[in-house]
């Protein structure tokens, strides 16, 4: 199920900047071969409905020239959200129980208030359908929340005018905070943002440690409420330079993360396909979108068009249409780490390699 098509149909105004769109409820990619990719495996593949011709494949298109007039949004009434209110205590940090896995990033909103992503508008959704595409998540705690360093580094920016680099209180961010780490990735350099604050406690040149108080969650910017919008960038700080924060935030004990390759029969990503998500525990459903096209990346390790964090180990099943088929497989999902999923075109969902996990302890920061 395209989610062009359906997102038409929403009563929502939605232009401008992908975090402008903040809700308040609610590289090169590696080569598919044997031994690239760890993951879970692949249980069953049963195929339904009537086979169709294949769409033609998309045509890649990245967008560098940031709108120039971001808009605010008007919502409908948001969709409930399935996850829990409870979460175990988190995983220390930093966390990787397999190579690919690089959980290096402690919650910047405390235990015991809401420091998971709003379920209705993840990293690369476009928020049922619309142009806008969102670059981070949101974490909907209250006004007044403490907003925490992610990581150990150094503060550089502080105030309004992230999103240009030029003091302007019609910034879209609001009053934000932006960190260089200490640490990098693969050779590149991490930044952390920390958008639509109320206030900010930190301050341009300050070193600070994971933990530590930045300011407090707030609604200033191009935001329909309080909440924390919160983006992960690699290489360089810079809103086109983002990653999904899913796959950096260490997630809870027991708990772990489901990422997926959603592609064509030639192999390219599928924008805007409807991913749905059943655990074959209890029933509780998922329903999420592969990242739009444009402004954001996949993982280097991964490759992936899909993340949902927060997940308890166990079985679930996962469903996704292509060209008017049904195709759905079933996996276990590990806790701790990073769990993959990869569909084919007409080949449907394909087996990935298990990475048997690495039980010896935190790594420390590459």
């Amino acid at each position: 199920m395209s989610r062009f098509s359906w997102g038409r149909s929403c009563s929502v105004l939605a232009c401008g900047l992908a975090l402008g769109g903040c809700s308040t409820v609610a590289t090169a990619k590696p080569a598919i071969g044997d031994g690239v990719l760890k993951s879970v495996y692949i249980a069953t593949q049963p195929v339904v409905e009537t086979s169709q011709t294949e769409p033609p494949e998309p045509t890649p298109f990245l967008t560098r020239r940031p709108p120039e007039t971001p808009a605010s949004f008007a919502f409908p009434t948001p969709i409930p959200s399935p996850t829990s209110a409870w979460r175990p205590p988190p995983y220390p940090v930093p966390w990787a129980l397999t190579p690919d896995d690089h959980f290096y990033f402690a919650r910047p909103i405390p235990s015991g208030e809401v420091n998971w992503p709003n379920p209705t508008y993840r990293y690369g959704s476009t928020f049922f359908g619309q142009e806008t595409i969102h670059t981070g998540v949101d974490l909907d705690a209250t006004r007044g929340t403490p907003v925490l360093a992610a990581g150990p580094g150094e503060v550089v920016w502080t105030g309004y005018g992230l999103y240009r680099g030029v003091a302007d209180e019609n910034d879209p961010y609001g009053l934000a905070v932006a960190i260089r780490h200490n640490f990098g990735y693969e050779g590149q350099t991490l930044w952390t943002v920390y958008a639509h604050m109320a206030s900010i406690t930190a301050w341009v040149g300050q070193h600070v440690e994971t933990g530590d108080e930045l300011g407090t969650v707030g609604d200033t910017g191009h935001t329909s409420g309080a909440h924390l919008h919160f983006e992960v960038r690699l290489g360089d700080n810079r809103y086109f330079d983002t990653r999904s924060p899913e796959l950096w935030m260490v997630p809870p004990e027991g708990w772990g993360v489901l990422a997926g390759r959603i592609m064509g029969s030639s192999g390219q990503l599928l924008p805007e396909e409807l991913i749905q998500i059943t655990s074959l525990d209890n029933g509780q459903r998922w329903e999420l979108w592969t990242y739009a096209k444009e402004t954001i990346h996949p993982d280097d390790a991964y490759g992936e068009n899909f993340v949902i964090s927060d997940l308890p180990m166990g079985a679930y099943k996962v469903t996704v249409s292509f060209s008017g088929r049904g195709y759905s497989t079933q996996l276990y999902l590990m806790p701790g780490r990073t769990n993959l999923v990869m569909f084919k075109g007409w080949d449907g969902f394909v087996p990935v390699t298990t990475a048997t996990p690495d039980t010896s302890g935190p790594p420390p920061y590459p």
